[in-house]
């Protein structure tokens, strides 16, 4: 068998080496894409957790002396730091894989759960109240800090509850607000013994203030300015602050009212999280909160009252949510692109065999078995693939690191493996029967048979039964549920995978059954053109449809490979289409235009002048806006926005945000009395009636109001109830004052704006918003990013393939094709007329690969649009300014550019090969014994 390799692989090297670049691409591709999907939802899992606030993602274990059945004297003794220490190593040992713990944010210690009012006289009091402190005793505050002035708090002796002093510190911006300095001294009382002296010795810089050990409380970084529920207003503020206090100092706090208790906050470890875990990290997260693990950490506290919560969880649900509204659709780009790749295997199994068909039909005519036959063409085609498969693999570990290659080692395995099968097995379906002269095996002189019907019949069957399958899945979506990570049964989840299967499959499966049905009605027209073709005067028309009608059954690989390739490419497009336009109408209605420049006081009078000839502004629409307007049925406030009647609607004209006639606004007359027509939201339209009503001002005025129009939105008031009204009736806005009104809000059009020349403009105390800064915030994900970027790559890969596919169909009929136009030529036929032969003889097939991926992405884009949402793979997070609608539509130019593309490439490749043609001499292709 080693002579046979090494003489077939000398006789065709540029064979094998387009095999073996051919296998190694493919397999590169496949062997990546998993894992940058990997990738990116790992980055998106630990972007998630990193970004969430420390008071989230902590897991804290606690234990308070009310729910404790500890006597005193031991619960003073469980407040000492040597037990403390040890027991949080045992809770540390509690914690169960996947979830890993950040040892260096993680913390423990005690602390007051009741803050204690302090009456030093020096300590603000912004509205007569005291100040209030919280104690909290937790290990390692030399390593998380700098000091800047002082020392660090010590203990002398041993503390107990009955001591009378201790030390503390406190952080920088503790000591700003209240004002503490080293040597300041803060009785804390006590039913018994007196008042706690804790004296300040040193103050202190957080070196990570974001990290969890300063934010899982961040009343221990930032004292906070608290408001009492039962106070009166200007008489119910004070302030809140924390004392650090050194681990040993803990007893000290159980005689003090507040409440002491012990914690260990477990921060995890963001960049220790990998997506494929969450099973495994709810479960561990379970078990820590109500299961085996809390029973373990209770066992290791020796507390039964020790509880524990967290919101990890929900930081991890909500992460799911977004990674299943998004696998769906890269899914469909997967399969898309794997079936077109699958195609142009085959294709170029099928290719090799026709080319060596003569060559094989001799050696079975001469006595080759079968067996033997076939065994050397899976050598001949291992020794090349198998190599090219390893290197693409290697290329893929490379450029895309991730720690799990199972999937990658698989799918390139697979595509090893279909390339070594192509060739052996299209080799032996063709020559399992010797035979010496082949029959014709055109489209329209062979009739299927009756297993190819009857396999066409079942797969169209399954494929049609999957489509009404997945139309009778509803709008329901994929996704965990909102009973939580793993509150979903087995069989849930398995109705939900397949669910997401068949969206992922719907454009295969569609350009299955296009192909098919294509496949099965191409020869009709050709067979009546054909015939009206024949009475027209020339023969290239004729002779052409007549080629066109020899094109070989198994043309129906190219075809599906095409159809495939143009209804994921169309799918894709509409996708990413309808993203960009979710997020354009989404950051449009949270602006309410290109830029937006608010303030709670009146804007200069000169700026809405000095914004029209700032660069890129085209006009300028100002607006004022009072929220808490207050109507005459004593209900809740509503926001009032007066405007400019003509600038305003034509800013909701070009915005689509509520457009409206300006008439429709203008005052009936000039008395402030008179009704002023107003635009309102459809709640406030039911709340108020057609009838006239009643508002009263920010400033005590009242105004009459009716409403004449109502409109979903508008542009000065996104996701809110609103009232519209020409400012001009307004009271201090009428009048001679009119034209000096000073706007609250500019709601500002233009292209190219510049931010910071806005803001210049604008002043420190106005806040300035651009459509486009609001756009790019809705993409803060890397899940959402690396999703997109997988996402094209794929569609772009399955147009290559696709391209690919086309090219091999040509090549396949090119000698023939050459030796054609030299028998033409013999007979007068000129370089025009062999161009035109082959543009017509191509152009039936191209505009059957060109209008079915047409119809079969239109209707993968209508089939699969109820059920899918684009918000989740749009937006960050869902918002008040999010389109209702966010549903996949229809995209115009991805269904019809690369329809247009397949056309253009065929026609210009037959031309293409005309002309080279023409160049050539026709010896070479009319030469005695051609078998062409």
């Amino acid at each position: 068998m080693a002579p046979w390799v090494r003489t077939r692989l000398r006789a065709a090297p540029g064979a094998a080496c387009a095999l073996a670049l051919l296998v190694a691409l493919t397999a590169c591709l496949a062997a990546a894409f998993p894992r940058a999907v990997d990738r990116y939802e790992d980055a998106g899992l630990r972007d998630a957790v990193a970004e969430a606030p420390a008071e989230r993602t902590i897991l804290q274990f606690y234990a308070q002396q009310s729910t404790t059945e500890l006597p005193p004297e031991e619960w003073e003794s469980a407040l000492g730091s040597d037990k403390m220490s040890k027991q949080y190593a045992q809770v540390l040992a509690a914690v169960e894989r996947p979830l890993v713990v950040d040892r260096a944010q993680s913390s423990y210690g005690v602390r007051t759960t009741q803050p204690a009012e302090v009456w030093e006289p020096w300590l603000p009091r912004p509205s007569g109240l005291p100040a209030q402190m919280s104690l909290v005793a937790q290990n390692g505050l030399a390593d998380h800090s700098r000091l800047s002035t002082g020392r660090l708090p010590r203990t002398t002796g041993t503390v107990t509850a009955r001591s009378r002093a201790v030390e503390a510190a406190v952080t920088a911006e503790t000591a700003k607000q209240l004002r503490i300095k080293v040597g300041s001294v803060i009785h804390i009382p006590r039913p018994a013994w007196g008042s706690l002296a804790v004296r300040v010795t040193g103050i202190v810089t957080p070196r990570e203030p974001e990290g969890a050990y300063w934010s899982a409380q961040p009343l221990l970084r930032t004292p906070s300015l608290m408001r009492k529920p039962d106070m009166p207003p200007g008489a119910d503020t004070y302030w809140l602050g924390a004392l650090l206090l050194p681990p040993d100092a803990a007893p000290a706090l159980q005689a003090t009212k507040g409440g002491p208790e012990r914690y260990w906050q477990l921060a995890p470890s963001a960049y220790s999280l990998n997506a494929r875990d969450l099973t495994g990290l709810s479960s561990s997260l379970a078990s820590l909160l109500s299961g085996p693990g809390l029973r373990e950490v209770r066992q290791a506290t020796t507390d039964p009252g020790t509880d524990a919560n967290t919101g990890l969880d929900e930081v991890l649900l909500s992460h799911q949510r977004l990674r299943d509204g998004i696998a769906p659709l890269v899914s469909v780009a997967a399969y898309g692109t794997g079936t077109v790749a699958a195609v142009v295997l085959l294709m170029a199994g099928g290719l090799a065999a026709d080319r060596r068909r003569t060559e094989l039909a001799l050696l079975r005519a001469r006595g080759g078995s079968l067996r033997g036959v076939t065994g050397r063409l899976v050598a001949e085609t291992a020794v090349v693939a198998v190599p090219a498969g390893a290197v693409g693999l290697l290329l893929a570990l490379l450029a895309v690191p991730t720690t799990r290659h199972a999937y990658a080692v698989a799918a390139a395995a697979t595509v090893t493996l279909l390339a070594c099968a192509a060739l052996p097995l299209r080799a032996a379906a063709r020559h399992a029967v010797v035979r010496v002269h082949g029959a014709r095996e055109d489209l329209t002189s062979v009739r299927p048979s009756r297993r190819r019907t009857v396999a066409e019949v079942t797969l169209l069957v399954l494929a049609l039964g999957a489509v009404v399958a997945l139309r009778r899945r509803g709008t329901g979506g994929s996704g965990a549920s909102d009973a939580g990570i793993s509150g979903a049964s087995g069989a849930s989840d398995a109705s939900g995978a397949s669910a997401d299967q068949l969206v992922s499959l719907a454009p295969v499966l569609v350009g299955v059954i296009a192909a098919l049905v294509l496949v099965r009605l191409y020869p009709l027209p050709l067979r009546g053109l054909a015939r009206r073709m024949g009475r027209l005067r020339g023969a290239v028309g004729h002779l052409s449809l007549a080629r066109a009608g020899r094109t070989p059954v198994s043309a129906v690989l190219p075809l599906l490979a095409l159809l495939t390739a143009l209804t994921t490419a169309a799918f894709g497009g509409s996708v990413l289409a309808g993203i960009a336009d979710v997020r354009d109408r989404a950051a449009l209605s949270a602006t309410g235009a290109d830029a937006r420049i608010e303030s709670p006081r009146p804007l200069p009078a000169a700026l809405p002048g000095q914004i029209r000839r700032s660069p890129g502004v085209r006009e300028v629409s100002p607006v004022n806006i009072a929220y808490n307007v207050i109507p005459n049925d004593g209900a809740e406030p509503v926001t009032l926005v007066g405007v400019d009647r003509g600038s305003y609607a034509s800013l909701a004209r070009r915005t689509a945000l509520g457009a409206f006639p300006a008439a429709t606004l203008k005052p009936s007359g000039s008395s402030r009395s008179d009704v002023l027509p107003a635009l309102a939201s459809p709640s406030l339209s039911d709340r108020f009636g057609s009838g006239p009503f009643s508002v009263r001002l920010e400033d005590g005025n009242l105004v009459t109001l009716r409403i004449s129009l109502v409109r979903e939105t508008t542009p000065a008031a996104p996701g809110a109830d609103f009232l519209v009204v020409d400012r001009s009736g307004l009271p201090g806005l009428s009048g001679s004052a009119a034209g000096a009104a000073r706007p609250t809000t500019l709601l500002v059009t233009g292209s190219h704006l510049d931010a910071a020349a806005l803001r210049t403009l604008a002043g420190e105390n106005a806040d300035v918003r651009l459509r486009s800064e609001a756009r790019a915030r809705y993409v803060d994900s890397p899940l959402q990013s690396g999703a997109e970027r997988v996402y094209t790559a794929a569609v772009a890969a399955g147009a290559g393939y696709a391209a690919l596919a086309l090219l091999l169909t040509l090549i396949r009929s090119a000698p023939e094709r050459a030796a054609l136009l030299a028998r033409l030529r013999t007979m007068g036929l000129t370089r025009a007329q062999g161009r035109r032969l082959l543009i017509l003889e191509s152009l039936p097939q191209a505009l059957l690969a060109a209008l079915g991926g047409t119809l079969a992405g239109w209707a993968v884009v209508g089939l699969l649009s109820p059920g899918i949402d684009l918000t989740s793979v749009a937006l960050a997070t869902a918002t008040d300014s999010a389109p209702a609608d966010a549903h996949l539509r229809t995209d115009p130019w991805s269904l019809l550019v690369p329809a247009l593309t397949v056309v253009t490439l065929t026609t210009g490749i037959a031309a293409a090969q005309a002309w080279w043609t023409g160049r050539r001499s026709s010896v070479r292709e009319l030469r005695a014994g051609d078998p062409r």
